[in-house]
């Protein structure tokens, strides 16, 4: 038996109703803040990922020639191909532009729980401004989405990118040995920054100093424990999350996201339920449209997790509606089936949902499926009752029936 490749899934019709249901409450949400969607194709040019996360990508990537030689790859994330589409098509657009994207990415990486070699991400970004309100209004979107997703147990942390660069400047760490010092110092593996640090030349007390600050937690009074525009950059955008009803976040001075390419303002959300592997969110302030052949203009955006997040709402016992068939049309007898299917037709052209017995079975068993398929009414076509332009409707929950002149079938359908 031919299986599905490792790390992937199938989603059977059951999972398929609960993905689209979160998926719409995504989409949903950031269309209220004013987000616009886009797609992007899934597959790119190799290049695009490898100059957004460097040539190591390529351990990950699902890469591969085509017919004419060209090397492209299975998108490993969103945020790239979303900048590139932006320089190609948006860049002369007012600005600041709003857009969301929902899709899946490809990694080769050792599948484990929440994580997956074909995984679904959904984003949003803000083009076309760096500030505070900016920050604020993209925060305050993945808060709203983790609210109306309906997760109970979940962490938020804001950090500033900046906060960590200038104390490791200070200390004498180059721009070039900063990004796998930052990498340790966000995971706070503090012992295995020490060597890294020692290395550049710098001294226990200095490299003490920095893992203070890179373990700095709390609510707003910490950014009085560090001097510097950065913290009181992240000051005015509690100040707008807070009267935006925005008061989850706590403040982490250790948040770097350990990605070269962002420039301000870092967050993550994560959701405890799911141990280890507990971040659900990610996103912060950046610029990546001068790689890709544009003029250099500042983003914010972010990143949901949407398997982890289903994952962790099944792990809360989160239950989503159970999407039930409005009625199901059964053939008393096959000399009525005909007029079955033109009811079930009707029906459908009315707006209703309407399955229809397939199968010949006996009534019996076609009200036991009617019952399986989780429909709400039996709709029975006998032949007394057409004679009298009816038909049998029956409650599929209380057992109730009566009979129903076919043109109010609908309205009594709807009305229930």
């Amino acid at each position: 038996m031919i299986q599905s490749p490792r790390g992937t899934r199938d989603f059977l019709p059951d999972d398929m109703e609960r993905r689209r249901f979160y998926e719409s409450i995504l989409r949903q949400t950031a269309q209220r803040s004013g987000f616009r969607e886009i797609q992007t194709p899934i597959f790119e040019e190799a290049e695009l990922f490898i100059l957004r996360s460097g040539p190591n990508i390529l351990n990950e990537l699902y890469a591969f020639k085509d017919k004419g030689d060209r090397d492209l790859a299975l998108r490993p994330e969103m945020t790239a191909p979303a900048i590139r589409a932006f320089v190609n098509g948006m860049s002369n657009d007012p600005k600041p532009i709003k857009i969301f994207y929902f899709g899946q990415c490809f990694r080769y990486e050792r599948p484990q729980s929440g994580r997956y070699r074909e995984f679904f991400q959904f984003g949003a970004e803000i083009i076309g401004a760096a500030t505070p309100e900016t920050d604020a209004e993209v925060i305050a979107t993945a808060v709203g989405m983790i609210r109306s997703l309906g997760l109970k147990e979940y962490k938020v942390r804001i950090g500033h990118i900046g906060v960590l660069r200038r104390k490791l400047a200070e200390v004498g760490i180059t721009a070039e040995d900063m990004p796998p010092i930052l990498q340790k110092l966000d995971k706070k593996l503090y012992d295995e920054a020490w060597p890294l640090m020692e290395d550049a030349g710098v001294g226990r007390e200095d490299a003490e100093k920095v893992f203070d600050i890179a373990g700095t937690v709390g609510g707003i009074e910490v950014l009085d424990k560090v001097e510097g525009e950065e913290t009181a950059y992240l000051a005015r955008v509690l100040s707008y999350l807070s009267v935006m009803g925005i008061t989850e976040p706590e403040i982490d001075l250790g948040v770097v996201r350990g990605l070269d390419y962002y420039t301000g303002m870092v967050f993550e959300a994560e959701a405890p339920v799911l141990g280890a592997e507990k971040q659900i969110c990610g996103g912060g302030s950046y610029t990546l449209s001068e790689l890709f052949g544009g003029e250099k203009v500042f983003t914010t955006g972010f990143a949901i997790g949407f398997d982890r997040v289903l994952l962790a709402l099944e792990k809360e016992g989160a239950v989503s509606p159970v999407k039930r068939i409005d009625a199901y049309v059964i053939a008393a007898s096959s000399d009525t089936k005909l007029r079955a299917f033109e009811i079930a037709g009707m029906l459908r052209r009315e707006g209703l949902s309407a399955d229809i017995d397939l199968s010949d079975r006996k009534m019996a068993k076609a009200m036991k499926h009617a019952s399986s398929v989780g429909s709400v009414f039996a709709v029975i076509v006998g032949n007394e009752e057409l004679g009298t332009g009816a038909v049998t409707l029956r409650d599929m929950s209380s057992g109730e029936q009566r009979l129903i002149k076919i043109s109010d079938l609908p309205a009594e359908i709807r009305g229930h």
